[in-house]
C-alpha cells in the first residue's frame, strides 16, 4: 500500500510537471491544444464547403471533420507525447523513487484528459444546433476515443527503445506515419471507397476506430466492415509489445537514455 501512494504521489508530481512544461505556468499556453485541431477542422470544412454541397455523412461539414479528426488527433498526440516520455524525464530517474513507468503513466493520464477536453470544447463549436448531439451514444463515444488513446500509447511505447535504438528507424517512421491523417478515413467514409481499396484500407487499426467513433455520433451510420475486435486485438498487441520492449529494452536499463 505504501509503494502505490508512493508511486501515486510520483506520477501527480510528473503530471503536474509536465503540464508546466508543455504548456507553460499559464492557462493560456493550453489554448494551444485547442488552437491546432480547430485550426485542422476549420481548413477542411471550407475547402469541401468550396467543392460539395453536403458531406458524406450528415448535414455539418464541421461535425463531421471533427468526428474524424478527433479520434485520429487522440491517437496521434498520444503516440508522439508518449515516444519522448523517458527522455524528456532522464534527469528524475536518478532519484530512488521515480521510474521510467511513473513517467509513462503521468504522460498518459495527462494527454487523455487533455485529448478528452480539446473534443468537448470542439464539439462545443463545430456544431451550431447542441439538439444534434442529443442522440449521441455516450458509451461509444467514450469507448472509441480511449481505444485511439490506447493504441497511442501501444505505438508510442514500442517507439521510445526503438527510437533510441535505431535512429534510421525514427526517420522511416516518420515517413510513413505522415500520410495516415489521409488514409484513416478523416475526410472520408471508408466503407464508401470501392473494393479492393476498401480492403486495404481496413488493415488499419485507426479506420475501424474513427468509424466507432463516428457511429456513437450518428445514430443513422451503419459503419459497414466495423470491426470492433479487430480495434481491441491490435490495440492490446502494440501495448504488449510495447511494454515488452520497454521493460527488457538493454539500452533502457543500462542508461536510461
Amino acid at each position: 500500500m505504501y509503494m502505490l501512494k508512493q508511486h501515486l504521489r510520483v506520477t501527480v508530481a510528473l503530471i503536474i510537471r509536465e503540464t508546466a512544461a508543455r504548456y507553460g505556468r499559464k492557462p493560456g499556453g493550453y489554448v494551444w491544444a485547442l488552437l491546432d485541431p480547430l485550426a485542422h477542422v476549420a481548413m477542411m470544412t471550407f475547402l469541401f464547403q468550396a467543392i460539395a454541397r453536403i458531406p458524406t455523412l450528415g448535414t455539418d461539414f464541421g461535425l463531421f471533420f471533427a468526428t474524424g479528426y478527433l479520434p485520429f488527433a487522440a491517437y496521434q498526440g498520444m503516440s508522439s507525447f508518449m515516444a519522448g516520455a523517458v527522455r524528456a524525464n532522464k534527469n528524475l530517474f536518478s532519484y530512488p523513487v521515480v521510474a521510467p513507468m511513473d513517467a509513462i503513466v503521468a504522460r498518459y493520464i495527462l494527454q487523455l484528459l487533455t485529448s478528452a477536453l480539446v473534443a468537448i470544447i470542439i464539439f462545443a463549436i463545430c456544431t451550431p444546433e447542441p439538439s444534434h448531439l442529443s442522440s449521441m451514444n455516450p458509451g461509444v463515444v467514450v469507448g472509441s476515443f480511449v481505444a485511439a488513446t490506447l493504441f497511442g500509447l501501444g505505438v508510442g511505447l514500442i517507439n521510445i527503445p526503438m527510437f533510441n535504438n535505431y535512429p534510421l528507424y525514427e526517420q522511416i517512421f516518420t515517413l510513413i506515419n505522415r500520410p495516415m491523417l489521409l488514409i484513416s478515413g478523416v475526410m472520408f467514409l471508408p466503407d464508401s471507397i470501392p473494393s479492393p481499396f476498401q480492403q486495404v484500407l481496413m488493415w488499419n487499426p485507426l479506420v475501424h476506430v474513427i468509424m466507432w467513433f463516428r457511429t456513437g455520433i450518428y445514430p443513422e451510420y451503419r459503419a459497414n466492415g466495423l470491426d470492433l475486435e479487430y480495434v481491441g486485438v491490435c490495440a492490446a498487441i502494440t501495448v504488449m509489445v510495447g511494454l515488452f520492449l520497454f521493460t527488457f529494452s538493454r539500452t533502457l536499463r543500462e542508461d536510461r537514455i
